[in-house]
């Protein structure tokens, strides 16, 4: 266990620390495959975490979220900043596999020593990123990058997801895709510390800009004293423009998380959804399911006979005291 090709994972580890780009794709490899080295892989990186500055892209289909990633790239590289790229990219719901596009869509980048780039497959998990990318992203931390970007695959309303991976959110819409209405019921308002319009060489984008400063004065979390107010930036990725914009006001945001400790609050939270859904994946895997037997399918079993009830089921589990393959007796 930790070992692959006869390097020990503490090896690798320290090769990914010197910016090894081959030790970086294994060891993200091995946390995107589960590998059962993970609890070594994580205790290995926990004085590299908390390094680079992660910021989320995310939007719907079409926005330019990939250009953008890219343009973003280029800007921070001639800034002589080092970038880590974790793109998640859909899982076929029928096939299993999935068109990691951002390899493509980055070849410009690809030669660079200073940037890594990895695409993800979502496997079938919710919320527009994988379930490896906190641990991927603590991978990117051990090689110094100082700036991650994490793209998510473009699923609508679920990308909210983002929110709990990032230091900053950026949120790209663009005209002809709907209007600022609908970026309201994504719940992207909540989410969003900068918003991008991209595509502003276009018809209707002043108007999407002005639907967001319109929404954004109705009030919500951003209007409370003290709150960060979502910046609205006007950029076309694809000619390169507005993009040292977009830098500007991530760097802005991120002065106003260093104070008042807002940082450390965010990255907490942050720990505490990995934790807990570390968590919930454990219990999971421990209960089994009611297909494969264990203490799931016996309290199952027990509350359709009536024997119990669904919440008193749930006390049971939580409090550990069904264990596997035992239930209620008649």
């Amino acid at each position: 266990m930790g070992r692959r090709d006869d390097v020990a994972l503490p090896e690798l580890v320290e090769r990914a620390r010197g910016a090894d780009p081959r030790a970086v794709a294994r060891l993200i490899t091995m946390v995107e495959s589960g590998s059962p080295g993970l609890p070594e892989l994580a205790a290995l990186l926990v004085p590299d975490s908390g390094y680079a500055h992660v910021v989320g892209l995310t939007g719907a289909p079409g926005v330019g979220k990939s250009t953008a990633t890219s343009a973003l790239v280029g800007a921070l590289r001639r800034q002589e900043r080092r970038v880590g790229v974790l793109a998640v990219d859909p899982t076929s719901p029928f096939s299993g596999g999935a068109l990691l596009g951002d390899r493509i869509r980055m070849q410009t980048h690809a030669t660079d020593a200073g940037v890594l780039i990895r695409s993800m497959a979502t496997r079938g998990h919710l919320g527009g990123l994988a379930a490896a990318v906190p641990l991927a992203l603590r991978v990117l931390d051990a090689a110094r990058c100082d700036v991650t970007l994490l793209e998510t695959v473009g699923v609508g309303q679920s990308e909210v997801d983002v929110a709990g991976s990032a230091d900053t959110t950026l949120v790209l819409l663009a005209p002809g895709l709907g209007d600022g209405v609908q970026a309201a019921k994504a719940g992207v308002l909540e989410i969003a510390d900068v918003f991008v319009v991209n595509k502003a060489d276009r018809d209707g984008a002043g108007r999407v800009a002005a639907d967001l400063r319109q929404m954004l004065g109705l009030g919500g979390p951003h209007s409370a004293a003290g709150s960060w107010r979502p910046m609205i930036v006007m950029t076309s990725a694809e000619q390169g423009t507005g993009i040292d914009d977009v830098l500007a006001a991530i760097a802005k945001h991120r002065a106003w998380l260093d104070g008042a400790d807002r940082l450390h609050q965010r990255r907490v939270r942050r720990a505490a959804r990995e934790i807990e859904g570390l968590t919930l994946a454990q219990l999971r895997a421990r209960l089994g399911g009611v297909r494969h037997g264990g203490a799931l399918a016996e309290l199952a079993a027990a509350v359709v006979e009536r024997r119990t009830d669904a919440h008193a089921a749930a006390r049971l589990l939580a409090d550990g005291a069904i264990p596997p393959g035992s239930g209620p007796s008649r």
